[in-house]
């Protein structure tokens, strides 16, 4: 909770000092990043960004993300499992308070596919598969470090953002499904997974890529 509400503020403060600089002039770019985070859970994730006035809209999509199950908590850790996302797909599109800031509004699908710790991750050894929906917001800063530079250095772009993507709905009964685990013995109850950090909506990421002026 402590770690939550120092988010908000924080965010809140740098949306304060992006606004008092949101009546200077602005750049039209269109940009193409990839996630190092998805990099970092043998995956791989491509952002495609339009930046228009004071509109910015984007596309992503991930493919082949894995969760082992150090990376997961409570009674999925316990229970001995791992997910994998075969993709995370979704758009959003928002408000640029500058060149540097924008907010937005962003519907999200991930796929996740269940298996054991160490298992091949096949239909065979698939114990279940689900698709969850998130709706949520995010905030983006576009850092050209070389922007001034007059060569191709100058398109290069540092993205880093903070996103809360809470689940609103998802494809499994009453958010949940029961199996018999073979590591405990017993039948268990697997709820759908937040896709953020550690079970949770939130998900910081630092994003690299080019942009070019429009």
């Amino acid at each position: 909770m402590k770690r939550t509400l120092l988010l908000c503020i924080t965010l809140a403060m740098t949306l304060s000092i992006a606004k008092a600089q949101s009546g200077k002039e602005i750049e039209d770019r269109i940009s193409l990043v990839f996630g190092t985070n998805q990099l970092m859970i043998d995956g791989f994730n491509l952002e495609g960004n339009v930046f228009w006035k004071r509109i910015a809209f984007d596309y992503s999509h991930g493919i082949s993300l894995d969760l082992t199950n150090d990376l997961l908590v409570d009674d999925a850790k316990a229970q001995g499992l791992t997910a994998h996302i075969p993709w995370s797909t979704g758009f959003g599109i928002g408000y640029r308070f500058n060149d540097w800031l924008n907010v937005r509004a962003e519907p999200k699908w991930h796929r996740f596919e269940m298996y054991y710790e160490g298992d091949q991750q096949t239909s065979e050894s698939l114990i279940g598969e689900y698709t969850t929906f998130t709706m949520g917001l995010g905030a983006y800063i576009n850092w050209l470090p070389f922007k001034k530079k007059d060569n191709l250095l100058k398109g290069i772009t540092i993205a880093p953002s903070l996103r809360w993507w809470p689940n609103v709905s998802d494809t499994l009964e009453d958010g949940k499904f029961t199996y018999a685990n073979r590591n405990t013995g017993q039948i268990e109850t697997h709820e759908a997974l937040n896709i953020g950090v550690a079970n949770t909506p939130f998900i910081f990421n630092v994003s690299i890529g080019y942009s070019i002026k429009i």
